[in-house]
């Protein structure tokens, strides 16, 4: 089977960096088109030099990096530095990059792929909020039925909130956003908190990276060790969650996941529960079920996979 043709929507943050690095590890089953860098963990200027530093990291400087959007479709930014440090890859000392920032911004890109390519062929990979994919989509509804698949990480339903007490903060940033995008009839496959919480880095996890003796797996094991200081804490979890690298194993091997086709509807007007994931998980409505809502994950294959990918780098 042909790799998968892939377009990665991102704010780094380190998980989102793994996420790539697993990708871009990864070239016979996807091929990384572009990566499109949004306003999320940190703003827009560090999410589109942070994607370029872990492209360089991989040692692919000729990946296509792009700026979108630098703010939600009607709210003011929410970040999340508290998580990921003020540069959004805190914990090692990282080098500025020298590969360029591509001039095209990220939306027209990814409307102009996915026009000069046929149906069905391209799969939109957002790990943060899903401001430029709704933009795309409202600058050029025609792209719509073009898109062969969403795969995106984002929302909760058991977990429930990890920025408020109802919302994931991918989801919270830029709820309009969402609700275009899970109501666009596009195939969603969802990475929710409920998945991403059985991917935790314990200490024999991080080991194993270090021990690759790479700069990658040296650089990978510290920004675990940096990030997961949060979420241990909040959590009492024995690692952190390592999130967005999900997206991309599910490309490479779907078998380690387990969900449900359900309706998910995104909240936008409630103060108490704005940005909540309303899934549909016991089919409980009449609701038409619009997305694959992942609810288990196979951890120790997850890290296997990621581990071997990664010891390529």
């Amino acid at each position: 089977m042909a790799p998968r043709k892939i377009i990665i929507d991102t704010d780094p943050g380190q998980d989102d960096a793994v996420a790539i690095l697993l990708a871009l590890a990864s070239p016979e089953d996807v091929t990384v088109m572009g990566v499109t860098a949004v306003a999320g963990n940190v703003p827009l200027p560090l999410t589109e030099k942070n994607a370029r530093i872990v492209c360089e990291l991989a040692g692919k400087p000729e990946t296509l990096v792009f700026a979108g959007c630098d703010a939600p479709l009607t709210r003011k930014l929410v970040t999340a530095e508290h998580v990921h440090g003020k540069t959004g890859l805190d914990g090692p000392k990282m080098d500025d990059p020298t590969m360029p920032l591509q001039s095209q911004h990220g939306v027209d890109f990814i409307i102009d792929t996915l026009r000069a390519h046929d149906a069905g062929t391209v799969t939109l990979c957002p790990l943060g909020p899903l401001t430029n994919i709704a933009t795309a989509f409202n600058k050029a509804p025609d792209i719509i039925e073009k898109v062969q698949e969403i795969v995106l990480m984002g929302g909760a339903y058991f977990e429930v909130g990890n920025i408020t007490p109802a919302a994931e903060f991918n989801i919270y940033v830029d709820p309009e956003a969402a609700k275009i995008v899970f109501a666009s009839g596009v195939p969603i496959v969802v990475m929710p908190l409920d998945v991403t919480h059985h991917a935790l880095t314990t200490r024999p996890r991080v080991d194993a990276f270090s021990a690759l003796g790479t700069k990658v797996g040296d650089m990978v094991a510290a920004w675990t060790n940096f990030f997961e200081r949060f979420d241990k804490e909040k959590y009492g979890s024995e690692g952190a969650p390592l999130h967005d690298p999900c997206v991309i194993a599910y490309l490479i091997n779907p078998d380690l996941f387990e969900g449900r086709y359900v309706n998910v509807e995104i909240e936008t007007v409630s103060e108490l529960t704005l940005g909540m994931t309303v899934a549909d998980w016991w089919r409980v409505t009449d609701r038409q079920p619009n997305a694959m809502f992942m609810g288990n994950l196979n951890a120790e294959g997850f890290f296997d996979l990621l581990t071997e990918r990664l010891a390529r780098l």
